[in-house]
């Protein structure tokens, strides 16, 4: 279908087509930080682009510039191209317009509009999203039914707003959108098969109801990331087609990653999607990288593989998720090394505050079924961010909400959030999936300070207000309605200096 807004996906026995959604919807634009001055954009299309280019400026009327690439790429059973184009020697702080050429609905005149990231040092205010395991919503996803052993906790009341319509509706209030981890969930084709919500399809014709899945979430999320920078990271729905194994009750049947077709395997379509600024900040790939907005400095790290120090990551072969991925660094230790270089260059003067997030948790009030709590990051993480004063790590993986104290090394800062020297911990893996709410296992670790799990029938995202150098907001932001349903603030103990900008890429202290 090339004459629509949408992709489509034949399904064995059905016909699935992903149903129009308006310009929004128009190549599932997506932004991404590039280094200071620059900005990815990436968008798909229904066949191969020699050049993908994108016109801009500052002015709608006038995009006088065009950068361009060779990069459109695909893998085996995907329908469309990736494209990914950055644009460089931008100012900070400043609103351009932008328009993608070709695009799969054919000529579009409407420019898109991004701001660029704050440079390193403006101590102006702001605010980000941040959202872990949020997949797609809708017929294919998370909606107001599921099968009949899901928790009616778990869907979504008629006329209820999702996460996504969320953060659509509240974009003017966060600079960017983090997401480390648990995109779309793809990888939940055959689970939501056997419990008859999908059509069925044979294990062969699997690969067009996982594409449709990718599909409908990236065309929904296009509403927030064509104007948005969407910052991801891997989470172990990236891994392969089967979620580490999807079992048949009735059946007796097991499946393992070996149904998953040629390029739904090893993070295949995470990794031809998305283009991270790793190539600027020295990491590895959208695995992990660092980028700088205003007064914080920010950290994606993988949890999912290249642990290093002797241990398998979870989702790697012979890892405890049985998803068969390979590092994806040759490079003995090759992330902590990254890491602790990254953590030491960072001027604290500059950017005082320091953000890490990664997919899995290593504390939390639940016990350690299916890979909940990683103990082995938390052997090659924990000490480097001790060590470099990490102020906030963010995680998710767990279906829950969970603010708990600052923690080192399982131990209680007895400040609390009064000038902790340990990082302070927030788990919220609530932002919503098929059937996607947990439980805690009660009562609470000692370290728990609030939690929402699936009693509370609620999902939603986080907000991050860093009001200066010393006061930083954690919200959690209920999707239902965009209220907060808790609020925590941070204090650290550290003069702050005065640097502004004006709006047009120019500051001064």
């Amino acid at each position: 279908m090339r004459s629509g807004f949408v992709l489509a996906a034949s399904l064995q026995g059905a016909i699935a087509l992903l149903s129009p959604r308006g310009p929004d919807a128009a190549g599932q634009i997506r932004l991404a930080y590039h280094g200071a001055d620059g900005m990815t954009v990436s968008w798909n299309t229904f066949e191969h682009v020699k050049a993908p280019s994108v016109k801009w400026g500052l002015s709608k009327g006038k995009l006088e510039h065009t950068a361009s690439s060779n990069v459109s790429l695909t893998y085996p059973t995907s329908t469309t191209y990736n494209n990914h184009v950055v644009i460089s020697g931008l100012k900070p702080d400043t609103t351009y317009y932008y328009l993608p050429s070709p695009l799969p609905q054919g000529n579009h005149t409407e420019p898109y509009t991004f701001r660029t990231a704050r440079a390193a040092g403006d101590s102006d205010a702001f605010s980000v999203a941040v959202v872990v395991d949020l997949g797609t919503m809708g017929r294919l996803g998370l909606t107001t039914s599921a099968g009949s052993s899901v928790s009616q906790n778990n869907i979504l009341k008629p006329g209820e707003k999702n996460t996504i319509d969320s953060l659509a509706s509240t974009k003017s209030s966060y600079d960017f959108v983090w997401h480390p981890g648990d995109i779309a969930y793809a990888d939940y084709w055959l689970k939501m098969e056997i419990q008859g919500v999908l059509p069925n399809t044979t294990i062969q014709d699997g690969h067009t109801v996982y594409e449709a899945i990718l599909n409908d979430f990236y065309d929904e999320m296009a509403a927030v990331t064509e104007t948005k920078p969407y910052m991801v990271g891997p989470g172990n729905h990236e891994a392969s087609c089967d979620n580490g194994g999807t079992t048949d009750k009735a059946k007796n049947i097991t499946y393992d990653v070996s149904i998953c077709s040629p390029g739904q395997t090893n993070f295949t379509g995470f990794k031809n999607h998305f283009r991270m600024p790793s190539d600027v900040s020295g990491g590895t790939g959208n695995f992990w990288y660092s980028w700088d907005n205003g007064m914080v400095h920010f950290i994606q790290l993988d949890t999912e593989t290249d642990l290093g120090h002797g241990f398998t990551g979870p989702d790697e072969i012979g890892g405890t998720e049985k998803e068969g991925a390979s590092p994806v660094n040759a490079t003995l230790n090759a992330q902590t090394t990254w890491l602790e270089a990254d953590l030491a260059s960072v001027d604290r003067k500059k950017t005082p505050w320091v953000v890490v997030a990664g997919h899995r948790p290593w504390y939390l009030s639940k016990k350690n079924a299916t890979g909940t709590i990683c103990w082995s990051c938390k052997d090659v993480f924990e000490p480097l961010f001790i060590k470099y004063n990490v102020d906030l790590v963010l995680t998710g993986h767990a279906h829950v909400y969970e603010r708990l104290a600052p923690l080192a090394n399982g131990k209680i800062d007895p400040n609390e959030l009064n000038n902790p020297k340990a990082p302070w911990y927030i788990t919220n893996g609530a932002g919503g999936h098929y059937d996607g709410l947990d439980s805690f296992d009660e009562p609470k670790q000692e370290y728990s300070r609030f939690g929402l799990d699936t009693a509370n029938a609620t999902y939603g995202w986080s907000r991050l207000t860093f009001h200066n150098c010393s006061h930083l907001t954690h919200e959690f932001i209920a999707s239902n309605n965009n209220s907060a349903l808790d609020t925590a603030t941070l204090f650290k103990a550290r003069p702050c200096g005065s640097c502004h900008g004006n709006g047009n890429g120019n500051w001064k202290c």
